[in-house]
């Protein structure tokens, strides 16, 4: 019997013609039903706490180049004028979600927040005789966020090599103690720096140790960690430091060092260039870490053994080695973050200092979606959300202090549940590697 030649239907593709793959991407509209609610949220607080009067806004120093003069504005109008561009940029986000298909851009949150932040200063700083001073609420959300970059950007460098460092906190808590202890002893915060940045490693070690050796579960190991380290420096607070509090806990602070010029640019040269060189390190060590893992041999392989690990070690790269490498120097980038408490903020040590700085870093890894620049943009946005506590109490804002402490966890909350659009990690992250 032999087989006849059937046509294809009308139509139908000839047999060897090739088939077109369409991808359809499936866009959430989380992010414009939460720009609604923040919305819907501050036209609430207006009607329930009407809050008249002027509010003052400080946008320089005698010290800039040139002084600009406090702006003096009726703070329900621009509250509210706020509030209508707010629903506008939510509509538009609304018509390109729905409509167009299209996922929120960065030009319409960015407003979004900008916009937003100004209508809740100008009603809860409406009435007060006291500025409400923007480099003073810039240069303290920078002070804020230093650990909190530090930590993100050392999150960022483990999890693309495979590894959830979920033991950032024991990390930083860690380093404070151990350069409030060296630095102490050996009246030299460079000291307390380096020694700092070696409790990092050290944490990070152990991680490693049980993450990859053993490949035992990473997220079980980060949170024992955090409690291990919790209970060491507590015991070693109460039994060392405090007794002997002036030799042990009393550490030299690194000094603020002007840019000459830059730090005379109005707003943001006080807030910006005049620093202490553990901020001026947190520009660099973030820029290089961009650097490294995009633009190096070393981060290609970084970023292989944690997407894809068996196909990296079939081209000879030691994916184990690659992830220790990689979490130890993930643990000095933290370990800095931890110094900042005892070498530039404080100037000692005290129990559980670090209060969650840690995992506001974890999310700050999701919220820049595992990218150094991102990262730290989003532990800047941290920073900023948990000094604005101190601003309002300045000028007598009527916000409850409780409120406040609650509002950097608020906005953690926001970005994972998916204000920053679909995130997603690197594939292999958290897996164990089992050369077969």
């Amino acid at each position: 019997m032999t087989a006849q030649a059937v046509d294809p239907a009308p139509g139908a593709p000839a047999p060897d013609a090739p088939v077109e793959h369409r991808t359809v991407e499936t866009v959430s509209s989380k992010a414009p039903v939460i720009l609604a609610v923040l919305t819907g949220l501050l036209a609430l607080l207006l009607v329930a706490a009407h809050h008249p009067g002027d509010v003052r806004f400080a946008l320089g120093s005698s010290h800039d180049f040139f002084e600009i003069p406090v702006i003096v504005v009726p703070g329900p109008v621009v509250a509210w004028g706020g509030v209508v561009v707010m629903a506008a940029l939510t509509a538009v986000a609304f018509v390109l979600t729905s409509a167009l298909r299209r996922h929120v851009p960065a030009w319409v949150t960015v407003p979004f927040a900008v916009v937003g932040l100004v209508a809740f200063l100008a009603w809860a700083g409406a009435g007060s005789p006291r500025d409400l001073s923007i480099t003073g609420l810039i240069s303290g959300a920078i002070a804020l966020s230093i650990p909190i970059v530090y930590g993100a950007l050392g999150g960022v460098i483990g999890e693309r090599a495979g590894v959830v460092n979920i033991a950032i906190e024991a990390q930083l808590l860690l380093a404070a103690f151990t350069s409030a202890l060296v630095g102490s002893i050996t009246r030299s915060p460079w000291a307390g720096l380096v020694a700092a940045m070696l409790a990092g490693v050290l944490v990070a070690l152990v991680l490693g140790v049980f993450a990859i050796t053993y490949r035992v579960n990473q997220v079980i190991v980060g949170v024992v960690l955090n409690v291990l380290v919790i209970g060491i420096t507590s015991f070693l607070y109460s039994q060392l430091l405090v007794p002997n509090a002036q030799a042990l806990n009393t550490t030299p602070r690194f000094p603020r060092v002007g840019i000459p010029l830059l730090e005379r640019i109005p707003v943001i040269g006080p807030a910006v260039f005049n620093q202490t060189v553990v901020v001026y390190l947190m520009f660099v060590v973030t820029a290089a870490v961009w650097f490294g893992l995009y633009r190096t041999r070393w981060g290609l392989r970084v970023r292989a053994v944690g997407e894809h690990p068996k196909a990296a070690d079939t081209v000879g790269i030691k994916v184990n080695a690659t992830r220790y490498r990689a979490l130890l120097m993930a643990g000095a980038v933290a370990g800095i973050g931890g110094a900042f408490y005892t070498v530039v903020s404080i100037g000692q040590f005290g129990r559980e200092m670090t209060a969650g700085a840690g995992f506001i870093a974890l999310a700050a890894v999701i919220f820049g979606k595992w990218d150094p620049l991102r990262a730290a943009f989003a532990g800047l946005l941290f920073g900023f959300a948990s000094n604005l506590q101190s601003i309002l109490s300045v000028v007598g804002a009527p916000v409850p202090s409780q409120f406040m402490l609650m509002l950097p966890y608020v906005i953690t909350l926001l970005a994972v549940a998916g204000l920053v659009g679909r995130s997603r990690g690197p594939a292999a992250s958290g897996v164990a590697y089992e050369k077969e």
